[in-house]
């Protein structure tokens, strides 16, 4: 076959994909009910803690600092990124099917680089926030102003948003000749390059690797302002000063944590420990986990939130039982 109708055949295959075959935890309708239910508890408990912390820091004028801006943000992505996979995954287990329609699956795609690129974003500038207040507080309120703070915001959103439009635009312009199964329970790059039988696909190499060298350099960015921030805490006199300073960083410290040690195991792993089930396990990790912790880390050593989400439960308890 020569080289024009090889490209021609591949084109076509590609064009008659009109669905996709995600990977099902288990074929045993017991256990999917099992992971129906669990997930349906996961997505509750993230919809609730998200849905009170930015209801909370929009209700109370005292959190509308940096600080509850950022993590009101941060809410935000965790509730549209767990949103954009956990509901598609809980039909697929009630009904038994594991087709996602190829717009369907082209839209999660696009969603979940966009949130999750966003959010590592996001958690980068938060860092900045802290290493402000604890480095340099007499220059917080310069440095970090709400003009500066919505302009930071927007910098990760759209960063996100350019990030997901590149790589969903060239991933989905791939030929794909190698069936429509998808090794992963959502719509991933890593698994639908796995279908191209085209070298178009070092175009997404390219950019996969554009993306994770800013990535990386948010990352050493990290590194090097805890490095200052223990520092800084360290020359503070008092034991109850250098507590709570230290301690307004350690529900950041767990989430970044959470976020790159999944992410890092999930992609870096060596292929001898990779197997089927632990490769879904790591992606539920790193995918649905964190947005239902997220809120639970922020508001379990934050007194002033939790103090702030109760006067909020207490006016609507309130206003209901009136009614």
């Amino acid at each position: 076959m020569t080289a024009p109708r090889a490209q021609e055949k591949q084109m076509f295959n590609s064009s008659s994909i009109t669905q996709f075959l995600l990977l099902p935890f288990t074929d045993t309708r017991e256990l999917q009910l099992l992971h129906f239910w669990l997930f349906l508890g996961i997505y509750l408990a993230a919809l609730l803690g998200n849905g009170l912390i930015i209801t909370t820091i929009a209700w109370d004028q005292h959190l509308h600092t940096p600080m509850y801006f950022f993590l009101l943000n941060l809410a935000l992505l965790d509730l549209d990124a767990i949103s954009t996979i956990v509901p598609k995954s809980i039909a697929n287990s009630l009904w038994d099917t594991r087709v996602i329609s190829y717009a369907g699956c082209a839209t999660q795609l696009f969603q979940f680089v966009f949130l999750a690129s966003a959010e590592f974003y996001l958690l980068t500038i938060m860092l900045y926030d802290r290493y402000v207040a604890i480095c340099k507080p007499l220059h917080y309120g310069t440095l970090l102003g709400s003009r500066a703070c919505v302009h930071m915001a927007a910098a990760a959103w759209a960063t996100g948003f350019l990030s997901a439009l590149l790589h969903t635009a060239n991933t989905f312009s791939l030929p794909l000749c190698k069936g429509n199964a998808l090794g992963q329970f959502f719509c991933e790059i890593p698994h639908i390059l796995k279908l191209s039988c085209s070298h178009s696909y070092l175009r997404e190499i390219w950019l996969l690797v554009v993306t994770v060298s800013l990535s990386f350099v948010c990352f050493v960015f990290i590194v090097v302002s805890y490095v200052q921030i223990l520092r800084a805490v360290l020359r503070i006199p008092s034991e109850q000063g250098r507590h709570k300073a230290f301690s307004t960083c350690l529900p950041h410290l767990a989430v970044v944590s959470l976020f790159i040690s999944t992410v890092m195991f999930a992609y870096l792993k060596p292929s001898s420990i990779s197997s089927q089930w632990l490769d879904l396990v790591v992606s539920v990790l790193y995918s649905v986990v964190p947005p239902a912790v997220n809120p639970l880390i922020y508001s379990m050593r934050n007194q002033e939130l939790k103090e702030s989400i109760r006067k909020v439960m207490t006016v609507y308890f309130s206003k209901t039982v009136m009614k």
